[in-house]
């Protein structure tokens, strides 16, 4: 029978400043400054956070390269495996809670309570990977050197990672990285994003609840110009696994340049969705729509770029305004709200920019367009979900990331024209497909340039399932046996027996 679910995050909000996790010590930043935890719903501060620098980074780099090089190296793969399922039942047991902390920290919608009974969706990655972390092995290989040699190869850790995640998804950014790290025996620095860390401190107490040893994984709040850049210049870093924006990842390439480091980058989409005349539309209109307004259109792999077969594409644009009117916008804490705030005044600010440049562009607002500025939304930052019709693929609002509930709505007329017009992008993270025709469905899923293809679908996730992007939408993948090869080195062994 599983324990019931934990609401309470009092401790966490009871006024004092949070701390830096480093070593297993929760301790002050260096410079002993704070900044504020923002509710996006209403303005307000929430609770203030250590903010990190270099020296907390550098701090931060000895202690999990001393938990690296200690007895964390000399674990038994079982004890790996146990650590991630004793892991697994904590963020179970206290995931009600976790997700209060998400909603009030980020605007998630809290949406409907768990039972307590389901299995939290970040619990069961930690169990996937709990799997593998005995079944991590090289290979006996034939050669064919003259004389009697054994060749062999061996799978190690990389060793200290810096894992940098966003705000979107605050519990899954850390779980996708947490996971795979201890399954495979690496260490880590998790830098959260400034604008949602207190999930990752309620993680790091979580950690060690669970039993994690000291210095494995060490959690640094901050700003990523300050700690985040700070721990991709580190000599210390061996690996920076990073989810985020395009234009950060190209900055953590050059400056990664230093000692080389392995990266893996899963950054940002305008991912297209192909509605064809033949799809059940009261299938294509609903699951399109939630493609784009899921988590307010904060969503990396949001199906944005939305083409309609032409004979039903004045049904499907009136079909999606009609669904968007009945969106909820509201209070994150709300659990009939579909549409919950901003992250930020930052990113109210530049998604209302594409608001109003998407007129001034040609397009027709077919529903929303606009902030919400009135009533008891007034302080916190959001907009309406928002329907563009009559988009052309040249217009900014069809080519950049706008990272909220906008969906831009484009006409075509063939399936090859689908194709060329969808992939004519600088992105490659996710597509969509609508359909009836199982043979139309396996050609574009193989003719579509991107990491992900969804049928009939959107945003459907699995912990044995590998996500990540071709193109500029990043390198490496996330979740599946593919994650782990990214936090492995390969050690070629030969020997000579003769």
């Amino acid at each position: 029978m599983p324990a019931p679910p934990r609401t309470d995050t009092s401790a966490l909000l009871d006024g004092r400043p949070r701390r830096l996790l480093i070593g297993g010590r929760w301790v002050d930043a260096a410079s002993g400054r704070t900044f504020p935890s923002v509710n996006p719903s209403n303005g307000e501060v929430i609770a203030e956070l250590a903010r990190a620098d270099a020296r907390d980074a550098g701090r931060a780099v000895a202690a999990a390269r001393e938990a690296f090089e200690g007895p964390w190296s000399r674990a038994k793969p079982r004890e790996r495996q146990a650590l991630l399922l004793a892991l697994a039942d904590v963020v179970d047991e206290h995931y009600d809670e976790l997700r209060h902390l998400e909603s009030l920290d980020m605007g998630l919608p809290i949406g409907r309570p768990r039972s307590g009974r389901t299995p939290a969706w970040e619990a069961e990655i930690l169990r996937y990977f709990a799997g593998w972390a005995t079944k991590i092995h090289g290979e006996t290989i034939p050669n064919s050197v003259p004389g009697s040699v054994f060749s062999y190869t061996l799978k190690e850790p990389m060793g200290v990672v810096a894992a940098i995640v966003p705000w979107n998804r605050p519990v899954s950014n850390a779980v996708w990285k947490i996971a795979p790290v201890l399954a495979t025996g690496c260490t880590m620095v998790l830098k959260p994003a400034e604008e949602a860390g207190l999930v990752a401190v309620r993680l790091g107490e979580l950690l060690a609840e669970a039993g994690v040893p000291d210095g494995v994984v060490n959690v640094l709040t901050g700003f990523g110009e300050e700690a985040g850049a700070a721990l991709v210049a580190h000599p210390g870093v061996d690996k920076v696994a990073f989810t985020g924006s395009t234009a950060v990842g190209q900055e953590i390439v050059r400056a990664s340049a230093g000692n080389l480091k392995r990266l893996s980058l899963e950054l940002g989409g305008k991912s297209p969705d192909i509605v064809f005349a033949d799809a059940d539309l009261s299938r294509a209109v609903p699951g399109a729509a939630m493609g784009v307004f899921y988590n307010s259109g904060q969503v990396c792999c949001a199906g944005t770029r939305i083409y309609v077969e032409r004979p039903v594409y004045d049904e499907f644009v009136e079909g999606v305004s009609r669904f968007a009117e009945k969106l909820k916008v509201g209070d994150s804490m709300d659990p009939q709200t579909k549409i919950g705030p901003l992250v930020s005044a930052e990113q109210l600010d530049r998604v209302a920019g594409y608001l109003d440049l998407g007129p001034k562009e040609g397009v027709r607002t077919a529903f929303g367009g606009r902030r919400i500025e009135t009533g008891e939304l007034a302080n916190g930052y959001f907009v309406q979900p928002t329907v563009f019709a009559d988009v052309q693929d040249t217009m900014r609002i069809a080519r950049e990331e706008i990272f909220g509930p906008v969906a831009c709505v484009l006409p075509f007329d063939t399936p090859e024209e689908a194709v060329t017009r969808a992939n004519d992008t600088s992105y490659g993270l996710a597509g969509g497909v609508w359909t009836r025709d199982v043979g139309k469905a396996h050609r574009m899923a193989r003719e579509l340039r991107a990491g992900t293809v969804w049928v009939n679908s959107m945003l459907l996730m699995d912990p044995a399932v590998p996500f990540g992007g071709y193109k500029m939408s990043g390198w490496g993948r996330e979740m599946g046996q593919h994650a782990l090869d990214e936090y492995l080195d390969v050690k070629s062994v030969w020997i000579d027996t003769d």
